[in-house]
């Protein structure tokens, strides 16, 4: 270490310690590469370089300015690189943000179609047991209809069988007495034929 550089050097230690302690307040601010503490870490870093930039001019440090520029460039470059991290977790954000969306509506469409799915099949079943009480229900309403005729019908036979039977001897009563007068007839045929033969028999033997 030369003499020309026991200033600068004196300089950068005092500003190192000045560091100190905002730095080690500094990392106590939550944020990972994004958020406060990278935040007040460029700050700080833009304030000292700004300080070694005003301490060079007005001590004539080469050396200071010179830290400053490159402290300025690497403060800028950091910059940069948390504001890209930054967009990149944006984009991250939004896009973990879409993706829960779509999930979220795509749960929803699972659930409506699993709802409508269970519609349908409640709306099938009912019309199959709708279907079928009705055909129940015509068939009971035949049955019942079948019975009524069958009972009518017993009804009227019930009701003729009486007639019928009366009808029946009465005929039967017809064609005996019918038969009595043909029997009758020829019993009195013959008794005048045997007369008309014994008066033709008398005659003769006269």
């Amino acid at each position: 270490m030369t003499v020309r550089d026991i200033p600068t050097f004196a300089v950068d230690s005092y500003l190192k310690l000045v560091r100190l302690p905002l730095s080690r307040a500094i990392q106590l601010l939550p944020g990972d590469g994004t958020g406060a503490r990278p935040a007040a870490e460029l700050a700080l870093d833009r304030a000292d370089a700004s300080v070694r930039a005003v301490l060079g001019t007005a001590l004539r440090m080469p050396r200071l300015r010179e830290d400053a520029r490159r402290e300025r460039a690497a403060t800028s470059e950091r910059e940069r690189a948390v504001r890209l991290r930054g967009e990149a977790q944006r984009r991250r954000a939004q896009a973990d943000t879409k993706g829960q969306r779509r999930q979220s509506q795509a749960a929803r469409r699972r659930r409506q179609a699993e709802e409508q799915e269970k519609k349908q099949r409640q709306g099938a079943r009912r019309q199959r047991q709708s279907k079928k009480e009705r055909a129940v229900q015509r068939e009971q309403q035949g049955l019942e209809a079948n019975r009524k005729v069958a009972t009518e019908a017993e009804q009227e036979i019930e009701e003729r069988a009486p007639k019928e039977r009366l009808g029946s001897v009465e005929e039967r009563s017809e064609a005996l007495r019918e038969r009595d007068q043909e029997l009758t007839v020829r019993d009195e045929a013959a008794r005048l034929g045997e007369q008309a033969e014994k008066a033709k028999a008398e005659r003769k033997e006269e």
